[in-house]
């Protein structure tokens, strides 16, 4: 079962490889996760063990022994970590504010038209 506890600690980039694998599909063994994030990585079983073990530490998976081996499973769903991690960048960059993110990325050329679409229906959703 999943937490849908604020997530506390920081995930790294790495981890977050990890961590994608298991929010697609849960449980996992070490292998299993290995063998998912080795397409796009050039990481050894050791470093997704590692990994694990970190997540573990930071209580952002749970594991459940079978056998010899561990099934790892999310802890945290993945919509509050991003909604924490969000979160932590709003405050951070733009002192909690939202419309400043906005305009910094249209500034940027970083919306397309349909994401300008969705952020009216958001805004017209809310305003309702």
């Amino acid at each position: 079962m999943q937490s849908r506890a604020k997530v506390s600690e920081k995930i790294s980039e790495a981890e977050l490889v990890v961590m994608e694998a298991l929010w697609e599909q849960a449980p996992l063994t070490a292998n299993d996760v290995a063998d998912r994030v080795m397409a796009t990585r050039d990481w050894s079983v050791q470093t997704v063990k590692t990994l694990l073990s970190r997540l573990m530490a930071k209580e952002i998976i749970a594991a459940d022994q079978d056998g010899r081996r561990f099934l790892y499973r999310p802890a945290v769903a993945r919509d509050d970590y991003v909604a924490s991690e969000s979160g932590r960048l709003v405050n951070r960059l733009f002192g909690g504010r939202v419309s400043p993110l906005v305009a910094q990325l249209a500034s940027q050329d970083q919306l397309t038209a349909e994401d300008i679409a969705e952020l009216e229906d958001i805004l017209k959703g809310l305003k309702s």
